[in-house]
This record gives C-alpha cells, sequence and structure tokens, in this order.
C-alpha cells in the first residue's frame, strides 16, 4: 500500500473513530490476522496472542477497572516495577501515561487481537467497574416508579444502573452533544458525537442490552413496554457536579430500539455572540439587528448548525429591565432568568402557531420562534413582525438566499417578506485546529481577493484524542434585505439571483467566511469543505 492511501485510511480513522486495522481489513489490503502484525510493526511493538489461562488475578487486581474499560487495556504480568500491558490500539500512547498515574507503576505495551481484549476485559474488568462507579457522581433528579415486570427489574439491578451511569458521565467527561446506543444482530455499540463527529467507545455486551435500553427509558419516564412505536422523553440530572437536561428519543429497528440522548449543559449556558466566531463586520451588524424595535430576523441551516445557540445570544444581547422578551421552542434547551420561556406540547393543542397567537397577547416587545415549521406558523410570525414586534426564527434552509424563497414556497404574500425581513443568517460549525498540536501544512491560494496563505492542521496528540481538533467555531453568511433585494423579492425572484444580487452587494459567503477561519489558522480547509455546498465554493 503506498504512503498516499495509508495516509486517506490514518485521516478516515481520525475522522470516524475506526481504528486504522479495522479499515485495512475493510478495504481489503489484508487479512486481520496481517493487519494485526503489520500495526503492531507500525508502532514498534511486539504481537502476542492471549489465552485465557495467562491472566493472573493479582496482575488485573493492578490496574483500576475503569482504566482498563476506557482504554481497552489488559495486564499480563508484572515484575516489581513493570507492568507489561497489552493494548488494543498500539497507537494509544495515553494509555501509558494514565496507567502511570493511576498506579505509579511503568508500563510496557505489547499489542493483541482487539477482540480477544475486548472480550477479556468484559469477563474481568466490568462488574468491578460498575462497583466501583461512585453513585453521588451521577443523580437522577426524577424518575418513573411504575412496576411493569420483568424488565423494569432488570433495569434496575445495581449492576444495569450504574452501567449507564457510567455512560452518561464519560459522556460529559469527554465534551460530547450525544450519545448513540445502537442494537446489531452481534452486539450492541454505543458512541458519542463530540464536536460534530461520532467516536465509538467501548460498548457493553449484548446480553444487557435490552436492561440498558430499558433502564434510559425509565430514567425518561417513558414506556418500557411499548418497543414499536418511537417515543420522545426527557432527563433531569446532575453528573460529577454539573446540572445536564438529556432530551432522549427511542426508534425500533430491526434487533432492538434505537437510543439517541442529547447531553444539554444548563451550566455552559453563558451565550455570547462575541465569542460564536462571528467575525467583526458580521459581529457589529448582528448587534445592530438586535436592537431593532421590529423586524424578522432568520438564522438558517441543518439540524446541529448552531442555530438556537446563536439565537439566545442575540436575545443575551438585547435583553433588559425595558423589554419583554417571549419564546416557544421545542424544546426548551436552556433557562434563562428574567425570560418567559414556553415549551410546545403538540398533543394537547400547544403548537408554534397556536402559541404564537397567545403570546401576542401578553404583550411582548421581543419574541422568539423556536422553528418556522408551516405556512401558518410563518404567516403569524410575519404578523407580528410587522405590529411592533422584534422577531427572532429559524429555518431550514442551505444558505440565507433560501430562506427568502422558502418563505415564499410557504404561501407568505412577497410584500410581506419583503417588509418584515430585515435579515438572514445563515451558519454552520467546524471543527476548530487542536492548539496543543497545530503546525504548519502547506498553503493554499484562494483567489476571491483573499491571497494566497499558509495551512495549518493539528497533528494529533492526546488532548485531542489523535483527531487534530479541539472544540468547534462558527463560519456565516449574513444576508441584509436592503431596497435592491426587496424589489427582488416582490418580483418573486429566485434564491440564486437573490444570492448573487446580496454577494455583489458586498455579502460574504459561507466558503468565503471559513477560508478566513482557515486563513487565520483557526480551522482547515478540508473542515470548510466539508460542511459548505459546492456551489459556495465557485
Amino acid at each position: 500500500m503506498n504512503p498516499e492511501k495509508l495516509h486517506q485510511l490514518t485521516s478516515i480513522s481520525r475522522e470516524t473513530g475506526k481504528p486504522l486495522s479495522e479499515l485495512l481489513v475493510q478495504f481489503g489490503f489484508c487479512s486481520e490476522n496481517d493487519t494485526h502484525r503489520f500495526m503492531a510493526q507500525l508502532a514498534g511493538l511486539p504481537f502476542v496472542d492471549i489465552h485465557e489461562g495467562d491472566l493472573d488475578p493479582k496482575v488485573i487486581a493492578l490496574i483500576p477497572a475503569e482504566l482498563a474499560y476506557r482504554h481497552q487495556v489488559l495486564p499480563l504480568s508484572f515484575d516489581g516495577t513493570t507492568v507489561h500491558i497489552a493494548v488494543a490500539d498500539p497507537f494509544n500512547t495515553a494509555a501509558t501515561e494514565d496507567i502511570r498515574v493511576a498506579t505509579g507503576l511503568s508500563a510496557e505495551l505489547v499489542f493483541a487481537d482487539p477482540q480477544d481484549i475486548r472480550r477479556l476485559v468484559e469477563e474481568h474488568y466490568v462488574r468491578r467497574m460498575i462497583a466501583d462507579t461512585a453513585d453521588e457522581d451521577v443523580q437522577i433528579l426524577e424518575e418513573s416508579d411504575d412496576e411493569i415486570g420483568d424488565l423494569e427489574r432488570m433495569a434496575r439491578e445495581t449492576t444495569v444502573i450504574k452501567l449507564v451511569n457510567l455512560i452518561l458521565r464519560q459522556a460529559v467527561q469527554e465534551r460530547a452533544s450525544d450519545v448513540h446506543v445502537e442494537p446489531f444482530e452481534r452486539g450492541m455499540r454505543v458512541r458519542y458525537r463530540i464536536d460534530g463527529i461520532l467516536h465509538e467507545i467501548s460498548s457493553p455486551p449484548k446480553r444487557l442490552q435490552a436492561a440498558i435500553i430499558s433502564r434510559l427509558k425509565i430514567m425518561s419516564n417513558l414506556d418500557i413496554a411499548e418497543r414499536r412505536l418511537p417515543q420522545d422523553g426527557r432527563i433531569k440530572s446532575r453528573i460529577a457536579g454539573r446540572e445536564i437536561d438529556i432530551r432522549v428519543s427511542t426508534m425500533p429497528t430491526l434487533y432492538g430500539e434505537s437510543v439517541v440522548l442529547r447531553l444539554l449543559d444548563r451550566g455552559a449556558g453563558s451565550y455570547s455572540l462575541e465569542t460564536n466566531g462571528m467575525l467583526e463586520d458580521t459581529l457589529h451588524s448582528m448587534a445592530k439587528l438586535s436592537t431593532l424595535p421590529h423586524g424578522m430576523v432568520l438564522v438558517t441551516g441543518p439540524t446541529g448548525s448552531g442555530k438556537t445557540t446563536t439565537l439566545y445570544a442575540a436575545l443575551q444581547k438585547t435583553y433588559s429591565v425595558a423589554r419583554k422578551i417571549i419564546t416557544i421552542e421545542d424544546p426548551v434547551e436552556y433557562q434563562f432568568e428574567g425570560i418567559n420561556q414556553i415549551q410546545v406540547h403538540p398533543r394537547i393543542g400547544l403548537t408554534f402557531a397556536n402559541g404564537l397567537r397567545h403570546i401576542l397577547r401578553h404583550d411582548p416587545d421581543i419574541i422568539m420562534v423556536g422553528e418556522i415549521r408551516d405556512a401558518e406558523t410563518a404567516e403569524i410570525a410575519i404578523h407580528s413582525a410587522l405590529t411592533g414586534h422584534l422577531v427572532f426564527s429559524t429555518l431550514h434552509t442551505n444558505d440565507a438566499a433560501g430562506a427568502i424563497t422558502r418563505l415564499l414556497e410557504m404561501e407568505v404574500e412577497p410584500y410581506l417578506v419583503s417588509s418584515s425581513v430585515e435579515a438572514v443568517l445563515a451558519q454552520r460549525l467546524v471543527r476548530t485546529i487542536c492548539p496543543a498540536c497545530r503546525e504548519e501544512c502547506g498553503s493554499f491560494d484562494a483567489e476571491n481577493g483573499i491571497g494566497a496563505f499558509p495551512l495549518y492542521h493539528g497533528r494529533g496528540c492526546d488532548e485531542c484524542k489523535k483527531t487534530g481538533y479541539r472544540g468547534r467555531t462558527g463560519i456565516f453568511e449574513l444576508l441584509i434585505l436592503e431596497e435592491t433585494l426587496r424589489s427582488m423579492v416582490l418580483k418573486r425572484a429566485p434564491a440564486g439571483a437573490i444570492r448573487e444580487a446580496a454577494c455583489t452587494g458586498g455579502m460574504r459567503t459561507l466558503y468565503q467566511d471559513g477560508l478566513i477561519k482557515v486563513r487565520q489558522g483557526v480551522t482547515t480547509l478540508e473542515e470548510v469543505v466539508r460542511v459548505t455546498q459546492k456551489g459556495e465554493m465557485e
């Protein structure tokens, strides 16, 4: 295999969290056994075959259970000062340091079959690890007490409770925004979404699948007997001293229910337009828009692009005791002191449209509508903007100009859109280069008046878990409707024409905004290309 192909597979490994050895087999470059020996040689480690009879319980006890589970390591022998460790990932240099800090012993590594290590770690460590988990680390503040028989009794066993707590605690420690629990024919998989990318972690055994999923459903007050229909719930918890709201969604699949947990850190709810990555001119324009007496400001982008965070930041910018602010959201993600927040409940008739009608009777100055989903909500929101209210809301469109045509497709009259919408902000989130391993890696000629500049990337270190990235920032496209654009809206001009006219008038596209952050060394060109549309790059 040539070095270029190896580099590509290494990049895929960083992006997906899959071991390089697994990718080599998946793409047919070699057999699994060949891969293991090649990986050992590449890492400069001996390769060993592990058998149950080789393990000494006294040596096993030297390594903390959680450490063995997290790093997938297995101690084989001990000579008094050095413990010899078999690892599933030969490039996991963090394991050596963590073992030294936790035990005071030096460690020498060997590489072994990851499946053998996973099986033996489960057999020797999982129960001990669960027993060592402190109950006070994870507290469920509200929990259903309904009795439903054997399945619930399984879910309330100490082993299962502590294993679920461990998954949640580790997710918070790893800065995960989501936890995915997925059932498959021969096992179950747990993945964390960190900085927008999914990473697989060491997963619990298949035999605990039903109990773990039932435990999550009990915690979120869902019906554990209902396994044929999707359900949504919520968990109020305190994890490692932090208030964490968890949104829970279940979905039936071929091999059981899949569960996705969205983690919302209430303690991290300090929002500011100044800290979300906006360049100075965009920041100034958004701050000005946030102080308008009336009109509509829209934020667009796909799910998970940070739209709600931007709206919260705009509300904080405009908040004062002299102005009444009401929001209607699905769900209310973070709570703000001094702001009236409404949670929609479609089952009882409290929809965005219905709630918005009642909001107008409470004399608000500023209204935030979590999302415009239909023509009825769009029309009420626009009329609110035309009758002396400042309205913030979101739409799911690819770019700023697309939001205008989306409203027209909802059969909102062009003159209403033209006279009410003040601006549309499109945004994406890109991963930022890890500051601990950032290095120059080439140059790039961006044209578009930006010119040539050096490129940077993250080499990959323990701080960023070998990904080269740590944290995220936003890239933005702000379309402000001035008279020329309002005239085009009245004529039902297509999104492409509106976009072209806006760019002629000085609008910076998502791609161009991203290139500036690449030039600043904040992110990589690959990240900008990943999250922007092809048309935006031309």
